[in-house]
């Protein structure tokens, strides 16, 4: 028997205009966890599509050797039934059906031609049990966390009886003690004998479970090593292929008058009466400076960023002011006028259009400044996509790619692309680096000095406690929808943001 569960030798795999995989060679040994590393639209995603038959035998060059036999996929159920499962960053379970109907679905229990009720019961409390969920196998899925969600996918490949589970970046949406969970299982299921491919952009992660990283840039393997030869500096320079001598690009900034203040603020939530969404807020933001606001999930951070454009169901009370004058909020249309941008947590969900190609995703926002008489400036449009696409260093063959077939963080590069369209005076970014990778967060870093720089004033709100206490030159911390401490830059650590995150006075 081999060593390696897996040899993929030679792939070779293109797009109209762009060669995703290059000659790639990629082995991962069996029994190991072996996290694949590298920026956004280094080949980590189309290479795992082509392992799992999302891309069929026949549209790519280069050999699949699984188990010790060539292998040919030509559709998802292919590679499942070989024993290879696949968890997406956007996680495939039917939200209006039950744990135990999700955990079965397409793989019932059958006997003479009838669904074996008794039996599904009886395996998905072992698999339950076995992932660490206790809930009933009867609850609807859409009533249950991220984080279980993530685990009840897992049990579902578990019970395909998955000898390589491949999981792509399984963390991104999930709470520091649900990835902790997580993490936990995937080391336990190493010890059953699964192996793992591991897709992160959190380097700690990969340096806290992987055996192996292999690093790929643009479409080739880089390097294959023992995660115990590797260090962060010298992973992040094979990612992006130069050394980032800070991760966190800090400057100094100069802060001018206050462009954004609430007294007051408060937001009933709109399916409970007697509760709040939002309780007297009483913040400030000035011109010339990243405002961090931190806090744990749930904690009414994006709730505040939507009350400012007039986003939430129910209607803001109290006062908010927008470079000294008191503003009414109605719609978002109307706090774009006022000068206020938002870059949402879920660039797929609202940030941006995905059947729809880059320039019109950029103009969305801003269509007031390129009509005339309700007549679309197309030589105005093609100009502005030009020049983000130049200034973002926009991955793409062309500003008529659909933003759908880009990488995440040339994704998040388009929807600040139609932002800054706006010519925002108050930029609120909602985890602006949430599952990108270290170059692409670097380069939005550095863009956000920029703004700062000209005046735009940042408000981040950011679960990365690194990235919150990096890049801020001041943070309010959110308890439960109300505003818990405020940290200068120079107060500010991990220790005290988590004190007040969990409610502490």
């Amino acid at each position: 028997m081999s060593d390696y569960i897996l040899q993929m030798e030679h792939i070779t795999k293109e797009f109209p205009g762009v060669k995703a995989l290059d000659d790639l060679t990629f082995q991962v040994r069996r029994g190991s966890i072996h996290a694949l590393c590298g920026e956004n639209g280094a080949g980590k995603s189309t290479l795992m599509k082509v392992l799992s038959g999302v891309y069929k035998a026949g549209t790519f060059k280069g050999k699949i050797i699984y188990e010790g036999e060539e292998k040919k996929f030509f559709k998802i159920k292919d590679s499942e039934k070989a024993g290879i499962a696949i968890i997406h960053q956007e996680l495939g379970l039917a939200k209006n059906l039950s744990v135990i109907d999700n955990i079965f679905l397409g793989n019932e229990i059958k006997s003479n031609g009838v669904i074996n009720k008794d039996e599904q019961y009886r395996r998905c409390d072992k698999l339950l049990k076995k992932v660490g969920v206790d809930v009933s196998p009867d609850i609807m899925v859409r009533k249950l966390g991220t984080g279980v969600q993530q685990l009840i996918e897992i049990a579902k490949a578990l019970n395909k009886n998955t000898r390589l589970l491949i999981l792509d970046e399984p963390t991104s949406s999930l709470t520091e003690a649900d990835a902790d969970n997580l993490l936990n299982l995937i080391c336990e299921l190493q010890k059953d004998g699964i192996t793992c491919i591991y897709i992160s952009h959190k380097l700690n992660e990969i340096f806290h479970i992987s055996d192996m990283i292999t690093v790929l840039r643009d479409g080739q393997t880089i390097v294959t090593k023992p995660v115990s030869e590797m260090d962060v500096d010298k992973l992040v320079a094979y990612m992006v292929g130069r050394a980032l001598t800070e991760r966190f690009p800090y400057v100094p900034h100069k802060s001018g008058e206050v462009v954004l203040e609430t007294k007051g603020w408060t937001v009933h939530n709109p399916d409970n009466a007697d509760k709040l969404l939002l309780d007297d807020i009483n913040i400030y933001a000035r011109r010339g400076e990243i405002l961090g606001i931190a806090g744990l999930m749930g904690a009414g951070r994006t709730e505040l960023a939507m009350s400012f454009l007039g986003a939430l169901k129910a209607k803001p009370k109290g006062q908010l002011y927008i470079k000294g004058k008191e503003f009414k909020v109605k719609d978002p249309n109307s706090a774009i006028r006022a000068g206020i941008g938002y870059v949402s947590e879920d660039r797929k969900g609202y940030g941006l259009v995905l059947m729809a190609d880059l320039k019109n995703n950029m103009s969305l926002a801003s269509l007031d400044r390129i009509t005339k008489g309700g007549i679309l400036d197309k030589n105005k449009e093609i100009a502005n996509a030009k020049k983000y696409i130049l200034d973002l260093r926009i991955k793409t063959p062309s500003m008529l790619q659909k933003a759908q077939n880009l990488s995440g963080g040339n994704q998040q590069k388009v929807v600040l692309a139609k932002w800054l369209l706006t010519q925002p005076d108050i930029l609120i970014l909602d985890e602006p680096t949430r599952g990108i990778d270290v170059g692409s967060k670097y380069e939005i870093y550095q863009l956000m000095n920029q703004l700062v720089e000209q005046g735009v004033c940042i408000i981040m709100i950011s679960s990365e406690l690194p990235e919150i206490l990096g890049m801020s030159d001041r943070i309010y911390i959110m308890y439960e929808g109300k505003i818990r401490g405020e940290l200068s830059k120079d107060e500010a650590t991990q220790e005290k943001i988590l004190h007040y995150a969990a409610g502490g006075e």
